[in-house]
């Protein structure tokens, strides 16, 4: 696989019917993918090796964002979202590999502004509840 261009990491919010609207004004963008380990090692695991139990524990995906003042709709979207503590479905596109998709909430929201700069924010998501991945 070549490489990609970052500005095609895309983090899209659905608007309520099929649709997703692009998160605008975003410069940078991660997604992160962890899982919980369960630990069933006992006195005659074999060599006293750890042992995990496969299938099993929680699983959970993070975005993080971060960028400038772009777009007046999605800016206002985002901030009402945040404050009422929704859960939305969102889509995370990932150039020549797929689109993740699924339940999130903004669990951090914050603005930052240097004196002889633009204003920036910063986002952050987290999974609530099963995504789906579908291969592009």
């Amino acid at each position: 696989m070549p490489a990609q261009k970052g500005k095609d990491l895309l983090i899209k919010i659905g608007d309520g019917s099929n649709a997703f609207v692009t998160v605008a004004g975003l410069r940078t963008r991660q997604i992160a993918f962890n899982a919980e380990t369960v630990d069933v090692t006992h006195a005659e695991s074999a060599g006293r090796w750890r042992e995990l139990l496969a299938g099993v524990g929680m699983r959970r995906a993070s975005i993080s964002g971060s960028g400038v003042f772009k777009d007046e709709a999605s800016d206002a979207r985002m901030r009402q979202v945040f404050f009422d503590g929704d859960i939305l479905t969102y889509q995370i596109v990932i150039p020549d590999f797929g689109r993740i998709e699924g339940p999130f909430q903004i669990t951090s929201l914050e603005y930052r502004g240097d004196h002889a700069g633009e204003v920036t924010f910063e986002m952050a998501f987290e999974s609530a509840g099963a995504l789906a991945f579908m291969a592009i």
